[in-house]
């Protein structure tokens, strides 16, 4: 890294993948966590996801930055400390900095350390003036952020992408408040909210017929079989992603092809053939719905925009 970057370890406490896929295969229906696709090849195959024309949200949710920009500017204030959580690929970022007015300081959080040291440097050549300050850290949890060498005005957080669709309805919460911490009085946040539609151009997002998304999920167990010495059979699962309207969400599994059994780390599970293992929530919203869900962490929606089909959103939040 840089030696002029001053890299904040909060000292994260490491993930137990081993301990979060035996916990997740002993349930009922079994489950394995979504935050274990994104290793190398993961994310390599996730940039590739953005790009398929049956997945709209990245397409969407930058033109809306740059429709919107000088509007978000205006509300946002001149001289923020920009945090973003997860470091990212930089070009949504890249749009609300260019948009912003004199940005003071950029700080990505993430709780990955390589993922981290990966992009800081990039981000730090591309964005020129503004003060990179990244933090190791679980953005989950309230985080104290970096002091800038100049004052910043307020925090402005940027989470982008849906990601927070991820999470369950409790995590999610858990999120928020902690976003209301990490922002504090001042300060505020802009989030990225993929919105209810058609369930077929919901389903068509998450299984383009390129089968990009299903090598994705696929590559879940092959970094499981690499990471921790699992026996998966790739050719014995199959990626299914649909729509469950009574839930709000895009739900997705790995099938089992056939009956088998899995070993890891001594324990041995079985799978019947047809049977589904969950791998991955994609929450989509309505404005009432995430309203209220902003309310119970005390935040509240101040501003809105969509693109013209109103498929994406992208809303400001600030503390009641």
């Amino acid at each position: 890294m840089n030696a002029t970057l001053k890299l904040t370890d909060l000292h994260p406490s490491p993930d137990d993948i081993t301990g979060d896929v035996l916990a997740g295969l002993s349930r009922m229906p079994k489950r394995l966590p979504s935050k274990y696709f994104y290793d190398k090849r993961g994310s390599e195959l996730f940039e590739q996801i953005t790009h398929q024309p049956e997945y709209y949200l990245t397409r969407v949710e930058l033109a809306l930055l740059q429709a919107s920009g000088a509007e978000i500017a205006d509300e946002v204030g001149p001289r923020a400390h920009v945090v973003e959580y997860g470091s990212g690929s930089g070009r949504k970022t890249r749009i609300l900095l260019d948009a912003l007015d004199d940005p003071v300081a950029y700080t990505p959080i993430e709780i990955s350390r390589s993922a981290l040291l990966a992009s800081v440097e990039r981000l730090d050549r591309e964005f020129g003036d503004v003060e990179v300050l990244p933090v190791l850290a679980d953005f989950t949890q309230p985080v104290p952020l970096p002091k800038p060498a100049r004052k910043a005005e307020h925090a402005f957080v940027f989470f982008p992408g849906s990601t927070l669709g991820n999470f369950t309805a409790p995590e999610a919460l858990r999120l928020l408040r902690a976003m209301h911490q990490t922002m504090g009085d001042r300060g505020g946040a802009l989030l990225g909210i993929d919105l209810q539609k058609s369930p077929q151009i919901l389903e068509a997002a998450y299984n383009d017929a390129a089968g990009v998304t299903a090598a994705f999920t696929l590559n879940l167990l092959a970094r499981l079989n690499r990471d921790i010495g699992s026996d998966f059979d790739l050719e014995g699962f199959t990626h299914c992603a649909h729509y469950a309207a009574e839930r709000g969400r895009i739900e997705t599994f790995l099938v089992s092809q056939k009956q088998q059994t899995v070993q890891v780390q001594g324990r041995s599970f079985d799978f019947s053939e047809g049977e589904a293992m969950q791998v991955e929530y994609s929450h989509k919203y309505t404005d009432a719905g995430f309203a209220a869900m902003a309310a119970e962490a005390e935040l509240k929606v101040v501003r809105g925009w969509n693109d013209p089909q109103d498929w994406f959103g992208l809303r400001l939040l600030q503390r009641v």
